[in-house]
């Protein structure tokens, strides 16, 4: 058998790796775009949404859509490579097929990682869903980045401006009960203007930080990011909180809300709904996923059950 220069191995066991993996996920991760954690969290979203998985990892922040079409160009070029090395080889009398054959033996099989996925706390499931535990917040890039620009803008001098009033406004709540709290905190961010990303930000989807909410309005996800911001500086605990993203069945949409679980149970704060409800009586909202400075929670419907029949 003839044997190939260890630089010929190499190539050819790197584009028959490339030329194994098809799917899109599998590309970014041999790409080095995104960890194998990351797409194991974004695969769990996209079994939620029923959505493309390039959306799905666009809207976390992981690629962009450039990214996407650069990887599926370098496959369709390594396709083209590989067809062009097969000639060559032919030709050099190098024997393919046991070349493929050593590699395949030590191919790179891109194992997804075992997520840190448990059963939810002990709080009740929202909205009556099956909720499976992740502690990996590696996939919300948009969620990490908010409070990275937030620990900047409380150094700056417009940021502490706002802050400042939004204190003077919390220190009349302080002392309430926590459903007190929850309630006022609601009325204060929903007087604050609606906006949509793509008017204030130029972007499809920006998530913004409370000083920038506080400055300029927002959109759904900046009013609940702005309500755990004011609740938690009242002492509210993270663990007590989350955001959600949902499906709002009516207008068939993605939507933001906050849950926060009280003594009354998991009550949701929404710029929709002008008074904080619990949600057993929200029967229009189906969650996806939500998420606090800790965990994230991914939300799949009972077997037996459909949520929008509560």
């Amino acid at each position: 058998m003839s044997k190939q220069k260890p630089n010929q191995a190499g190539i050819l066991r790197t584009i028959k790796t490339f030329l194994d993996r098809n799917r899109l996920g599998e590309l970014l991760v041999l790409q080095n775009h995104i960890s194998e954690q990351q797409l194991k969290n974004a695969l769990e979203l996209q079994s939620a949404y029923k959505r493309p998985l390039g959306d799905i990892l666009v809207e976390l922040g992981l690629v962009t859509r450039g990214t996407i079409r650069r990887a599926l160009f370098k496959q369709t070029v390594l396709r083209c490579v590989a067809g062009v090395l097969a000639i060559m080889i032919s030709y050099s009398s190098m024997n393919v097929r046991d070349a493929f054959a050593e590699s395949a033996g030590n191919k790179a099989h891109v194992t997804l990682a075992s997520a840190a996925v448990n059963s939810a706390s002990s709080y009740p499931a929202l909205f009556g869903t099956l909720e499976k535990r992740s502690g990996d917040l590696s996939a919300f890039n948009k969620w990490g980045a908010m409070f990275n620009r937030f620990q900047s803008d409380l150094s700056s001098t417009q940021g502490e401006r706002v802050m400042q009033q939004l204190k003077s406004s919390l220190d009349q709540m302080r002392g309430l009960s926590v459903e007190a709290q929850v309630r006022r905190v609601n009325d204060l961010i929903n007087s604050v203007q609606y906006i949509s990303d793509k008017r204030n930000w130029g972007k499809s989807d920006y998530w913004a930080t409370p000083v920038e909410f506080m400055t300029r309005g927002g959109d759904c996800e900046d009013f609940a990011i702005a309500k755990y911001a004011a609740l938690r500086a009242l002492g509210v605990p993270d663990t007590k909180m989350r955001l959600a993203i949902v499906k709002d069945m009516q207008k068939n949409i993605p939507h933001a809300i906050l849950i926060v679980y009280t003594n009354d149970g998991p009550m949701i704060l929404d710029n929709q709904i002008k008074s904080v409800r619990a949600d057993s009586s929200i029967r229009h909202y189906k969650p996806i996923y939500s998420i606090n400075r800790t965990s994230w929670w991914l939300h799949t419907a009972p077997r037996a059950t459909q949520i929008a029949s509560r």
